[in-house]
């Protein structure tokens, strides 16, 4: 098959993505970007660091979120940087070599994170389901294979998408649709017939997150029979209320990832602000909204949270003291020097120059005359 003159058989970048009539806001845009991104490393950051220095949360649930948190840092930090450095600094240029390992890292890591997610769900099952077999089924060594699954999963399945599409030839036209690169997106750019790619990464798709939101759905199918068969809505709200911050991270992930995919299909014809703001929401929202979800559902992580930030308050009081403390000492001396260097006697109290009549300058006999006016109620 000829290919037309403009094609190039190995492009040596893209371009990314961006808003047309906007380029002035790139730099607000950006610190709105930029604020989210570290709201979202801070927080995943202190998931990883209370569960790790907090015995009792040694459990499989926590486990389980820690891989979140390790996959939502991962994918923000591939894709976040190069998005800020194109906004700060116009670099729209991404090579294509640095395109396909963004690529991969992104479909892959989204792989692991829906896996994760369907292993959560198996959690919830036994735990409310088999109450009794769960600490023998969903032991620690288990969750870490299951995390090791996780990760052979995705790299098996979405390590062919970037390879698919070494041998394209590419059209002179390199402007990606998003700020980041994504498989259907680079795709659309060759001048060839991506048929292959287009099969294989729709496959992988349905058999990975279409697979696991399905299997997520039928299990929360005996997990309501269960909840239902309990005597007292209290019980079944105490029961079921484990449940909500795995269904609202379910939702954070699925509902972005099926928005892009619509975009995609059906959405050629939309405005590229669309595609950007969703292509920057399906890679932030879920890292930012995870934390703080167990955040707030996770009595353990909210108590240690608290005590942080308690912790926190107190020692910035303490180094305020301590500032203040120095200030006056080193105002003191400095008082002191200027006093003998101008040969005069220096108040007792403040180091301030006085008269030789008494120990204290006028200032400090004035505040004390103040201070025990007070004390007695004289005005």
């Amino acid at each position: 098959m000829p290919f037309p003159n403009s094609s190039d058989l190995s492009p040596s970048s893209f371009i990314l993505a961006s808003i047309p009539g906007l380029e002035a806001a790139h730099f607000w845009m950006a610190i709105l970007l930029c604020s989210v991104y570290i709201l979202a490393v801070t927080s995943n950051c202190a998931v990883l660091f209370i569960v790790k220095t907090e015995p009792s949360l040694h459990a499989p649930m926590y486990f389980f979120l820690c891989m979140l948190a390790a996959i939502d840092l991962a994918l923000s930090t591939s894709t976040v940087p190069r998005i800020l450095s194109f906004y700060w600094f116009n670099a729209r240029e991404i090579s294509f070599g640095t395109c396909l390992v963004q690529m991969f890292l992104i479909h892959t890591l989204s792989a692991i994170e829906s896996t994760v997610l369907l292993a959560m769900a198996v959690d919830r099952y036994v735990a409310i389901c088999h109450p009794l077999r769960h600490a023998a089924i969903l032991t620690n060594a288990a969750t870490a294979k299951i995390g090791l699954v996780a990760m052979a999963r995705g790299v098996l399945f979405f390590l062919p998408l970037p390879l698919l599409l070494l041998p394209l030839p590419f059209c002179s036209s390199r402007v990606l649709s998003h700020s980041f690169c994504l498989h259907q997106d680079v795709m659309n750019l060759a001048c060839a017939n991506t048929t292959p790619s287009v099969v294989y990464g729709l496959t992988a798709i349905l058999l990975v997150m279409g697979l696991d939101a399905i299997l997520i759905c039928l299990s929360y199918i005996p997990i309501l029979k269960a909840v239902l068969q309990l005597a007292l809505w209290k019980e079944r709200l105490k029961v079921f209320s484990t449940c909500i911050a795995h269904i609202c991270v379910v939702l954070a992930f699925y509902v972005p990832l099926i928005g892009l995919s619509v975009v995609h299909r059906f959405g050629k014809d939309l405005a590229p602000l669309v595609h950007i703001i969703m292509g920057n929401v399906y890679i932030l929202v879920p890292a930012m909204l995870n934390p703080i979800i167990y955040g707030v559902r996770t009595k353990q992580i909210r108590r240690r949270i608290l005590n942080f930030i308690h912790i926190y308050n107190r020692t910035a009081h303490l180094n305020s003291y301590l500032v203040v403390g120095y200030h006056e000492l080193w105002s003191s001396a400095l008082r002191w020097l200027h006093c003998h260097a101008q040969g005069r006697v220096c108040c007792s109290h403040c180091n301030s120059p006085r008269d030789s009549s008494g120990e204290r300058c006028q200032g400090c006999v004035v505040s004390d005359l103040n201070t025990l006016a007070f004390a007695t109620g004289v005005h």
